[in-house]
């Protein structure tokens, strides 16, 4: 489907966005279960204060997953918190976090969203893995390759381009590093062709478990010292650090007055400077 006008977009492919994104988050869910032998998601629903909607925190704490939060969220407002759009606005999204018991098992974050604006709208999204100091150059490439695969099915343009501003987006400048070892980031994104778009933002979270669960399952048995957890506590801090201070999801939220413990779901549980 080929958009005459960008600024229109019909309901029935908000209701297409929004059954995608539930059903993702359930099979998120499901996913991170399995390696949990006893523990289960909490959800808790919210409703969005300032407009109509809201969204559920579904929130993991277990032996593997130290913590892990996979949230979901549709609202409506009268003014739209950033400064690249303003007035009446809709958004939803998924937003998925893990931090991982095992200091050899790398953070992953996953986010795809859908905004819409009196005048405009957009796609967003990407994911990317944050290993907490320990960094295997086979989980890197399969990380990188299962990624890029995807999207070269898609158009071989738009891997150089989403992983470019996953290194540009995640650069702390105070720490004068990247967030970890990259993966794809997009924003503002939008095409004249509206299925093809759709069709990415489905390729992006069709692909994320792919490129996740073989690293999880190799490294989540793997002993490590003291000092090893000492490593990742360390390297969460940065991660902290860019969340708070750099992170245009958690500004969206707060600046939204949206519910503050899904924003700050992303937050490790232990973390020392």
């Amino acid at each position: 489907m080929k958009t005459k006008n960008i600024t229109d977009c019909p309901n029935k492919i908000k209701d297409e966005i929004i059954h995608y994104l539930k059903i993702l988050q359930k099979r998120f869910i499901h996913a991170f279960e399995i390696f949990e032998p006893q523990a289960t998601f909490v959800k808790t629903p919210w409703n969005y204060a300032k407009g109509r909607g809201g969204g559920e925190i579904s929130l993991l704490r277990g032996e593997v997953f130290e913590k892990a939060a996979v949230n979901w969220s549709e609202i409506q407002g009268n003014c739209f918190p950033m400064a690249d759009a303003d007035g009446a606005f809709f958004a939803t999204g998924i937003s998925l976090i893990t931090h991982m018991l095992n200091p050899h098992v790398p953070t992953a974050h996953f986010n795809i969203r859908f905004i819409q604006t009196q005048k405009n709208f957009w796609f967003g999204g990407g994911y990317d893995l944050t290993p907490m100091g320990f960094i295997y150059p086979e989980d890197t490439l399969h990380f990188h390759t299962i990624t890029q695969k995807a999207l070269d099915a898609i158009d071989k343009e738009i891997y150089p381009l989403f992983s470019k501003q996953v290194k540009e987006y995640f650069f702390i400048p105070h720490r004068n590093n990247e967030r970890g070892i990259g993966g794809i980031f997009f924003d503002h994104y939008r095409t004249e062709d509206l299925e093809k778009d759709i069709h990415l933002l489905k390729t992006v979270g069709d692909t994320f478990l792919q490129s996740i669960l073989p690293i999880y399952e190799k490294r989540i048995q793997m002993d490590y010292q003291t000092q090893d957890k000492q490593k990742q506590l360390e390297m969460r801090a940065h991660y902290v650090e860019f969340n708070l201070l750099y992170d245009r999801g958690t500004k969206f939220g707060f600046l939204s007055e949206g519910n503050p413990e899904a924003i700050l779901c992303s937050m490790p549980p232990l973390v020392k400077w």
